[in-house]
């Protein structure tokens, strides 16, 4: 996976349309909806931190992993910009190593969806499963197989900001693996700086992510249609997942 040297720069001004605000007010709802309080969380794939700073504002204990190590630079940023002390870890989600036990984990915005490897993304959950307290809960989402199909596809987008011109190529593979590539001009003056990243993303059938959840030793208690307590439609581009942990498989730190 790509390391987002240069998308970090542009991340937040390609996400625009992204609320964080009502996204995090919708994970306390969820979890709300389920009796369960957050506890000490995690923010896993927190990316620029947007949401991991939404959460604490809300009063969470949380901190935030990320594997790009320039992604972690901009949420540290931002944090310091608001006087909040946060810790931030820079560890690829299959080989998360914490140093004691969350009650919360979420992950969001299709970050395990970058996971293209069924074995990984089984190694992820099982980590979060290793590192989770008695009754600890697991709210993520992910890009559905109809959005990688339907939506994305072998599709381009344009974004035109005030910083950036970002095309966007997708190249639909198989086992639903869609092949990314951003071209991003940046503007200096009369000029433009461009900048390619490449990378993949991956989705999962809904049946696939649930018995990869039972192996890790949770059980799936919802998946809901986006930003809703709604059950999941056919045509829906986004599922969000909450899970309970029962027991984790894999005993071994």
């Amino acid at each position: 996976m790509s390391g987002y040297r240069i998308f970090s720069q542009f991340y937040d001004n390609l996400t625009f349309n992204v609320d964080y605000e009502k996204r995090a007010d919708y994970i306390q709802s969820v979890l709300s909806l389920w009796g369960h309080e957050p506890g000490l969380a995690l923010d896993l794939a927190c990316g620029t931190g947007s949401l991991t700073i939404a959460l604490k504002e809300r009063g969470w204990d949380i901190f935030g992993i990320d594997g790009s190590q320039d992604m972690l630079s901009v949420a540290m940023d931002k944090a310091y910009d608001k006087e909040l002390s946060m810790l931030f870890l820079c560890q690829q989600m299959e080989h998360l190593d914490l140093y004691g036990t969350i009650d919360t984990c979420v992950c969001t915005l299709d970050s395990l969806n970058h996971i293209v490897e069924k074995d990984k993304l089984q190694a992820a959950f099982d980590r979060v499963a290793l590192f989770m307290n008695p009754e600890g809960m697991f709210v993520f989402d992910v890009n559905t197989v109809y959005k990688h199909r339907m939506i994305l596809g072998n599709n381009t987008f344009i974004y035109d900001t005030d910083e950036v011109y970002c095309v966007w190529q997708n190249s639909l593979k198989e086992n639903n693996i869609i092949s990314i590539e951003l071209d991003m001009f940046e503007r200096e003056g009369n000029l433009y700086t461009r900048h390619t990243e490449r990378f993949k993303e991956r989705a999962y059938e809904i049946d696939e992510l649930k018995e990869m959840l039972k192996n890790a030793g949770f059980e799936t208690l919802a998946v809901y249609r986006d930003m809703t307590d709604e059950p999941l439609k056919e045509d829906s581009d986004r599922a969000v997942f909450v899970a309970r942990i029962i027991e984790a498989k894999n005993k071994e730190y």
